[in-house]
């Protein structure tokens, strides 16, 4: 009976921002509001201001190499650059790792409470998604229903889609909850 290793190649820092203006590219594309895509345009030329050119095409070379990118050569000679199917999954999860729920300046006394039931067999799913709604600082009720006071349906939404779990997770607003009391103090709420 023999092991399988799987090799994951290490994202550096200059490469992890390429793949995410990369990825910034492809929201361009689906952005239908003009205000929408100034702001990604604003922050990926900000971005490209930083980087160092030499280090730049080192890491693209990196990536070249770890089939997170691929090349097309253009009728003109230029050549484009573009996600390969492991490199968006790699963008979107760097940008999962850096979601945050904005705190209104007044709350709306409501809760968000997120339900979810992965089966066994997606055990794997079930771990990386309670380890994300964790990071978000939601409060865990239970194993699988976690607790938000801010509006929050875009960041479950994009984790849902991310992970494929639509199927799996619900997201309740509820006005009352009977340990209420508790939860406000957790999360500093008047």
């Amino acid at each position: 009976m023999g092991v399988k290793i799987v090799k994951r190649n290490r994202v550096g820092t200059i490469q992890k921002k390429i793949l995410l203006l990369l990825l910034g590219g492809l929201a361009l594309g689906f952005s239908r509001s003009p205000r929408g895509q100034l702001r990604i345009i604003r922050a990926m030329r900000d971005e490209w201001r930083v980087i160092d050119r030499h280090a730049l095409y080192q890491a693209m070379r990196r990536l070249y190499q770890s089939q997170l990118v691929e090349e097309r050569h253009n009728d003109d000679g230029s050549l484009t650059m573009i996600l390969s199917a492991e490199g968006k999954w790699r963008a979107l999860t760097f940008t999962a790792e850096d979601i945050e729920i904005a705190k209104p300046k007044v709350w709306d006394k409501k809760w968000r409470v997120v339900v979810f039931d992965i089966p066994e067999r997606r055990r794997g799913l079930r771990d990386i998604f309670r380890a994300r709604l964790r990071h978000m600082m939601f409060y865990e009720l239970q194993k699988s229903v976690f607790v938000h006071p801010y509006p929050c349906q875009d960041q479950i939404d994009f984790l849902v889609e991310l992970y494929g779990a639509r199927q799996y997770v619900r997201i309740i607003v509820a006005e009352s909850l009977d340990n209420a009391l508790h939860l406000k103090t957790h999360f500093k709420l008047s």
